[in-house]
């Protein structure tokens, strides 16, 4: 029976209390009210900040604890992620444990590798530790004691101690501040242990455990790094992930730290249980509100209040974020997020006893915030879904994500979460700039913010002055029409004239440009030849034609459609409508539509439907929506009563949507006068017949060819189908099967060849402009393909590193004392473990290694005491050598690195590092 949770935390302190003479200090509160420079207290050293900086002191200088972490804002921030895997929290618990200028990395080193593998047992095999690999712009070497005493004083295996860059292995608790290179301790949970390859890239299968800080720097506010006046070491571990890991679980979530909670959740929201899917909302919803919630409660519990600035602003974004999914996703109508308070009480308290004190309290702090959400949620979700269903292509529009902030209290980053939900973006510059220009007014100085919607002021003046409405009788079968322009709206006034960049809207008498409606975008064209149309929409009686250019009320000018955009509109809406029966047909008649989006490069469908689709029900509605366009079915439309257009079988409306009467209907291979004539007949269920004011062909074939990009979870039992037609679905089609043939072509290479072409492959493999069925056929394919190429590169990595090793062994047997050779298949790693051979096997001497790889000229240099006395110096050596073959580099006395960009120059440079050595010993 594994340990619970509250176990491990004990056994992590009793480790390093009892064994290893640390002080046990309590968790500082998770609000640093005396810390400016922190929104939250995100990691366990926060609190002895002034230490590392040399500014206090403490009656201890071993300290171990459990932190109460928050990382929701500022550099450390995983809101976003939260819900969205399985290890990301606002609110964590770091182990940690601490020396004040007493241990440094070797007892660090040795103590977190027998507390993992001697007390908790982890498997040694699954282990991998990564070290800093140096970092030439702020002139800081390899951390190569860390890789030794790995190798020395633990048993890890060699092959899984790894070297990374500044963003992976150097570690900085934010803009300013102590700062050191750090080790971490990853551990691989793949089933079958050969995760090694994911270590380092955010795989929620190859995950970090610990990281050891080796806090030796201080950056300042100019970012120059100074020494610190003694050396600490700050450690970190998620009680999450170890947790997790040690009870054996695929998810921190599946762990005793949460399960109580989930069962909490389930049963005030009376929602069925939490399943650990990854892209199922209901499962999303419940990661989301058991985070936010332990987050809000033990903020509180320290003094943090939601707000409307800085921290407290960060936590009314949480509050809302979990409200929203608790409201939207799970159904619930009342504020909930307090009556979860006591759960997360009987988690924590134990561990965190300012929970415990006044659980009420925190209760109502959060009641009375999501009283005052729910009262505006329902309103802005009625906007957001208003203007997600309008956004011509992917982004809602700046001002209505200004508008669900300013009128419905909508923290921007929700309103990017639930866009992201449906497959879209916001504009989020758009967004900021009028967030400016309402600060600005709101202090005297601003002005009134520009729009060309037209308030009900000027519908009431075009009606005074006698504007009559616009004609666009004509949109349904454009063609050049004469009009005459009546108005033009320049967002705050009506004009005479208009000129230049300025966005304006002309009012026409007649218009055959089809206005933004019902999912369809609008038409773009010209008025004459001085007015370019973007975008056209409706207010009230008259349509605006949207653009810039030049034109003056009484102008007669010709009103020309883009034609090339309405045929691509067309095929586009026509193919939305077989899509939609042949889901039904494929899925039975539950299948309503819930929305969609009919643009020019592509269409969008949302549907009622609790499961994903599989491969077999994609091929089949794409097989009936081609067999239709194969037919070159005839589109029928006309305007029919709507009591007569409800009787006919199969006929298709959109749930909720009112429809007017007369309502227009688009019918698909069946006449409508054959449908009104017969309304009951069982065959108008095989016809595709909806209400409909779009734009549509005359004919399926138009629409040339039909293939589903994504099939994808939209919300709690709605998905949506992203799909392309015409030339668009041919080049999709076209990629799909290039991609496909390329890797039946790799199935049958050489090892060498496969793995060169293996990456590149398994790129295309994720483009997301090839259809959903070869998409997958391609990852299926190159899943099979992955254990042979996994193998390969094991095996050459193996191969290389021992064939490096031997030739560093007979160049270690020479009686030499500098050593200038070219290695031959070596990379990075065994480049560096070359050298610290010949070095350990032939001490008091120097020695620089070159070797070629693709990209140029790989080169290594260490240089002994007693040489470096005489006057070679290893950084300044390698820089002399890495100039004459293209390249750059340096490093310490002892040790450095460099490459060089032309290997045709490698016997040049061996040549130049001989001649400075013997200079610089003679």
């Amino acid at each position: 029976m594994p340990p619970t949770a509250a176990q491990v935390r004990q056994e992590f302190l009793d480790f390093f209390v009892e064994r290893h003479g640390h002080a046990s200090v309590p968790s500082s509160p998770v609000i640093p009210h005396d810390d400016p420079t922190l929104l939250f207290a995100n990691a366990g050293m926060n609190q002895f900040k002034d230490v590392f900086l040399g500014k206090g002191i403490r009656p201890y200088a071993r300290a171990a604890n459990s932190q109460k972490c928050i990382r929701a804002g500022g550099k450390h921030n995983d809101l976003e992620d939260v819900g969205r895997d399985t290890y990301h929290h606002t609110f964590f618990e770091m182990l940690g444990n601490w020396s004040f200028g007493d241990y440094f990395k070797e007892e660090a080193i040795t103590w977190a590798w027998e507390l993992l593998t001697d007390v908790w047992g982890l498997d040694k095999s699954r282990l991998h530790v990564t070290v800093f690999a140096g970092d030439e712009d702020d002139g800081l070497a390899a951390d190569d004691e860390s890789a030794d005493l790995w190798t020395r004083v633990t048993d890890v295996d060699a092959a899984h101690i790894t070297r990374w860059g500044r963003k992976d292995n150097f570690w900085e608790m934010g803009e300013s501040g102590p700062c050191g290179p750090c080790s971490e301790i990853h551990y691989d949970c793949t089933p079958g242990g050969d995760g090694a390859v994911m270590v380092n890239q955010d795989h929620p299968d190859v995950i970090e455990l610990w990281n050891l800080v080796f806090i030796q720097f201080n950056r300042g506010s100019d970012g120059v790094l100074s020494p610190l006046p003694a050396r600490h070491v700050d450690t970190g571990m998620g009680l999450e992930r170890i947790v997790r890991t040690i009870q054996g679980k695929a998810s921190n979530y599946d762990t005793d730290l949460w399960t109580p909670l989930f069962d909490a959740i389930a049963d005030e929201t009376d929602t069925r249980s939490y399943t650990g899917a990854l892209d199922d909302p209901i499962d999303i919803a419940y990661r989301v509100i058991a985070d936010h919630v332990r987050c809000l409660a033990v903020a509180i519990s320290d003094g943090g209040r939601p707000g409307a600035a800085g921290r407290e602003y960060v936590l009314r974004r949480i509050l809302r974020r979990a409200a929203r999914h608790a409201r939207q996703t799970l159904g619930v109508d009342r504020p909930v997020l307090a009556r979860l308070v006591p759960p997360v009480v009987d988690l924590l308290g134990d561990a965190f006893p300012g929970l415990r004190e006044d659980p009420d309290a925190i209760a109502r702090v959060i009641e009375a915030e999501e009283e005052g959400f729910l009262r505006t949620l329902d309103r802005g979700l009625a906007l957001f879904a208003e203007a997600a269903d309008a956004c011509s292509g992917e982004v809602i529009d700046a001002q209505s994500v200004f508008a669900l902030h300013d009128t419905f209290g909508f923290p921007v980053d929700l309103t990017q979460v639930m866009a992201s939900e449906r497959g879209l973006s916001i504009d989020r510059d758009g967004y900021e700039a009028l967030m400016a220009e309402a600060r600005e007014t709101s202090r005297g100085g601003g002005e009134d913010v520009t729009t060309l919607d037209l308030p009900a002021s000027a519908l009431r003046d075009l009606q005074l002055r006698g504007v009559a409405p616009t004609d666009d009788g004509g949109r349904y079968a454009p063609s050049e029409v004469e009009a005459t322009v009546l108005a033009a709206w320049d967002g705050t006034s009506f004009q005479d004239e208009v000129a230049g960049d300025a966005t304006v809207a002309l009012l026409l008498d007649r218009t055959p440009f089809y206005s933004e409606s019902g999912g369809q975008v609008a038409d773009t064209g010209h008025l004459g030849d001085g007015f370019s149309v973007q975008q056209v929409q409706r207010a009230g009686n008259w349509v605006l034609h949207i653009g810039q250019g030049n034109a003056r009320v009484g102008d007669r000018l010709t009103a020309r459609i883009a034609g090339d955009h309405r045929r691509q509109i067309e095929a586009n809406h026509t193919a939305t409508h077989l899509l939609n029966l042949a889901l039904r047909t494929a899925l039975g008649d539950g299948i309503d539509q819930k929305g969609s989006l009919v643009a020019g490069d592509r269409l969008r469908f949302d549907f009622a439907l609790g499961h994903a689709l599989d491969d077999e029900q994609i091929m089949a509605v794409e097989e009936q929506v081609r067999a239709a366009i194969g037919a070159d079915l005839a589109v029928h439309a006309g305007e029919v009563p709507l009591a007569a257009a409800q009787e006919i079988s199969g006929v298709r409306a959109v749930f909720g949507e009112q429809y007017p009467d007369p309502v227009r209907v688009v019918s698909i291979g069946a006449p409508i006068e054959d449908l009104l004539a017969d309304p009951d007949n069982e065959r108008w269920r095989r016809h595709s017949i909806e209400f409909c004011g779009g734009t549509h062909l005359a004919t399926c074939g138009d629409a040339s060819h039909f293939v589903v990009l994504h099939e994808q979870a939209l919300a709690a039992g709605i998905r949506r189908i992203t799909a392309l037609t015409s030339d668009a679905a041919n080049e999709a089609t076209r990629r799909g099967r290039a991609l496909l043939e390329a890797i039946e072509h790799a199935s049958s290479l050489d090892d060498d060849d496969l793995m060169a072409q293996f990456d590149a492959l398994r790129a295309g493999a994720d483009d997301a402009g090839i259809p959903q069925i070869d998409r997958h056929k391609a990852g299926h394919a190159l899943d099979v393909l992955s254990t042979r190429v996994k193998q390969a590169r094991k095996a050459s990595s193996s191969s290389r590193h021992t064939a490096v090793m031997e030739q560093a062994v007979e160049i270690a047997d020479r009686e030499e004392t500098v050593t200038v050779e070219l290695i031959s298949g070596g990379d990075r790693d065994s480049m560096l473990s070359a050298l610290d051979a010949i070095r350990a096997r032939r001490r008091g001497g120097a020695a620089m290694l070159f070797t070629v790889v693709d990209d140029g000229v790989l080169i290594v240099a260490g240089v002994d005491g007693p040489l470096i006395e005489r006057g070679l110096h290893a950084g300044d050596w390698i820089k002399a050598a890495a100039q004459a073959c293209g390249g750059g580099g340096g490093g310490r006395p002892d040790t450095a690195q460099a490459g060089g960009k032309d290997p045709d120059r490698v016997n040049e440079a061996m040549d130049v590092a001989r001649r400075v050595a013997q200079e610089a010993t003679a």
